[in-house]
């Protein structure tokens, strides 16, 4: 049974930073991408970022590139978001998901495409 958990969300300051953290098991994850995706209040769930296990391809929403980064371990079966210059509209309940790819250049985007996800961390940023 897959499971992902995240962890690392907390209440930070404007300009700060935080790191989430999603740890993936239940089965090999080779052959998938995970992807972190927000949603705050009121609104739709987003796209926020996806890496590839296999060779670490990476794609992100423009509204937080340049201040986020994804990155894997694989030795630890674990995903990371790096969240930097943080901004109140980043705001949201964060989940973790996971999807099979059949191709490590196409990473995809919409909700509908992740099989499998976590519980979520909250990010509240203060102003």
């Amino acid at each position: 049974q897959v499971q992902l958990v995240e962890s690392g969300g907390g209440l930070v300051q404007a300009g700060g930073s935080l790191r989430l953290s999603c740890a993936a098991s239940g089965r090999t994850f080779s052959n998938y991408a995970m992807g972190w995706f927000r949603q705050a209040p009121g609104k739709e769930r987003e796209f926020v970022a996806a890496i590839t296990w296999r060779i670490g391809n990476t794609y992100y929403a423009d509204s937080v590139k340049g201040r986020f980064t994804i990155s894997r371990d694989n030795t630890k079966n674990t995903v990371y978001l790096q969240l930097n210059s943080l901004k109140p509209e980043d705001t949201a309940d964060y989940y973790c998901a996971a999807t099979r790819v059949y191709s490590d250049y196409v990473i995809p985007r919409p909700n509908r495409e992740y099989d499998y996800w976590g519980q979520g961390t909250q990010v509240t940023v203060s102003s």
